[in-house]
């Protein structure tokens, strides 16, 4: 049999030894840091692919607060804030960077070129030089695109299809990306073959969006096209407001936005980019390399209608688009 004060020892050694078990636990922990360039943090769509991530890593095994950690950072639109946040993040020594849009990706890359970063929602790597190229992207990046930059031209292609009476059209987009530069001269190229007269508008703050969408408004036959950008994603609220107000047909990049009343969009799905993008952090986590995973192109694009945004604005949506649409809202 034990002996009492033998027994209190093995006790009192037990006990000291589960802190340190706790904290080396904790030490062990990989840190993932994620930047977004244009998410606000309290939005839906931002809290929604938050989560998303969360679970694909746990049905990876990384399971937060137990062996795997995540800083969080929003640029909000703003390129000064991403920078600094681009910073910050480097700073604390993370395992992998999640970069979400181009305007998060270039200052992490300026920040580091030995911190592995994944990348989702971002156009042409390559032509930015972000990556050598797609199969072999050779650096410390590597992830997925939201598109080719001719999928612009369908965002034109189906605002026509749905409001046939349109005659020319807003493209809201922003002239400081190459992204925003791109998207505009594949808009501007086919515009001219389906009836369409295309007028750029920068999407620098709220007052400047504003008064684009009223003064468009207040021309016959007019319709909207939002391209993908931080902004864009900033002033997204701001934006399917002001055209539900105007009753101004408008095409959208990315799902979220018709889900907050806008009328369509046709783009990626970014909850899909998220779960493929924990599939390489964990590669990464597991010792692979950015540069000898390849850049990715999304394999499937969906078309998204609000048919309660569409009565509102008097439309009829034809049978053949509702019928390629993947979602319908009503």
């Amino acid at each position: 049999m034990m002996k009492r004060r033998a027994f209190i020892t093995l006790l009192g050694g037990a006990a000291a030894a589960l802190p340190m078990a706790a904290r080396a636990q904790q030490a062990a922990a990989r840190r993932i840091g994620v930047l977004s360039g244009g998410a606000v943090e309290t939005g839906a769509d931002t809290q929604e692919r938050n989560a998303t991530l969360a679970k694909s890593l746990q049905q990876l095994g990384w399971v937060v607060g137990h062996n795997v950690q995540i800083d969080f950072r929003y640029g909000l639109g703003n390129a000064a804030n991403t920078r600094k946040y681009a910073d910050e993040l480097v700073a604390r020594a993370p395992d992998v960077v999640l970069a979400s849009g181009l305007s998060a990706l270039a200052p992490l890359l300026q920040a580091t070129r030995t911190v592995p970063i994944v990348f989702v929602a971002v156009a042409d790597p390559v032509g930015a030089g972000f990556v050598e190229s797609m199969a072999r992207p050779g650096g410390n990046a590597t992830g997925f695109i939201q598109f080719e930059y001719s999928l612009s031209g369908k965002w034109l292609q189906l605002l026509k299809e749905i409001a046939p009476e349109v005659t020319r059209a807003a493209v809201l987009r922003d002239p400081a990306t190459t992204a925003g530069i791109g998207q505009f001269a594949v808009i501007q190229s086919v515009a001219s073959s389906i009836g369409l007269d295309v007028r750029p508008f920068n999407l620098r703050d709220a007052g400047e969006i504003e008064r684009a969408v009223t003064d468009t408004a207040r021309l016959p036959n007019a319709g909207l096209v939002v391209t993908a950008s931080a902004l864009s994603i900033v002033h997204g609220a701001l934006i399917t407001k002001l055209a539900e107000r105007h009753k101004l047909p408008a095409v959208y990049p990315r799902r979220a936005f018709v889900a907050a009343g806008g009328l369509m969009s046709y783009g990626f799905d970014a909850l899909e980019q998220v779960r493929q993008a924990a599939g390489y952090i964990d590669r990464i986590l597991k010792g692979e390399k950015p540069a000898d995973l390849p850049v990715q192109a999304p394999t499937k694009y969906e078309l998204v209608l609000n048919l309660k945004t569409a009565k509102a604005m008097g439309l009829t949506v034809p049978p053949t688009l509702l019928a390629r649409a993947d979602e319908v809202i009503e």
